[in-house]
């Protein structure tokens, strides 16, 4: 990668990390704003490591969310985790530990949903990971406990 090129991809993580901080400011996340967010976040087809950090930090704020950004934050945090780091598909220690720490900053049924997916998208992950969100399944974060009661509406409405 030449200068210019690497000075080209910090450039558009910064736009992307900023596209994200500007949108958790005016604490609603519309729908003109998650179809912002993807041509910027995922414009060079990398998901950094700040704009996931910035997207948890949106995820974990009180603003109000329009259901297309579940989809938005589900894939931006499966590709970096997955898909981003050699080799892919291997969710390694430092990987799953941040994963953890920042799904348990945002304690959401989002956040839920990120790790859960890691989990069926990665063809290897540490044993304690899968442990780690189970527990984390089982606990009071906003949504779960609804999510997990429609779930069992669902079984018993179909048995």
């Amino acid at each position: 990668m030449t200068r210019e090129q690497s000075r080209e991809a910090a450039i558009a993580m910064d736009s992307g990390r900023a596209a994200i901080m500007a949108v958790l400011q005016s604490g609603e996340v519309s729908a003109q704003d998650v179809e912002r967010l993807r041509k910027t976040v995922f414009r060079d087809g990398f998901v950094s490591r700040e704009e996931a950090d910035a997207l948890f930090a949106l995820e974990a704020s009180p603003a109000s969310k329009c259901a297309e950004w579940t989809a938005l934050f589900v894939e931006a945090v499966t590709d970096h985790i997955v898909w981003e780091a050699r080799p892919t598909g291997v969710v390694n220690e430092g990987q799953g530990e941040w994963l953890i720490a920042r799904a348990d900053t945002a304690a959401s049924l989002n956040a839920l949903a990120a790790l859960v997916n890691v989990l069926g998208h990665a063809h290897r992950v540490p044993l304690w990971f899968l442990a780690a969100v189970k527990a984390r399944a089982m606990r009071g974060w906003a949504g779960v406990d609804v999510g997990r009661l429609m779930a069992q509406s669902d079984m018993a409405e179909a048995a």
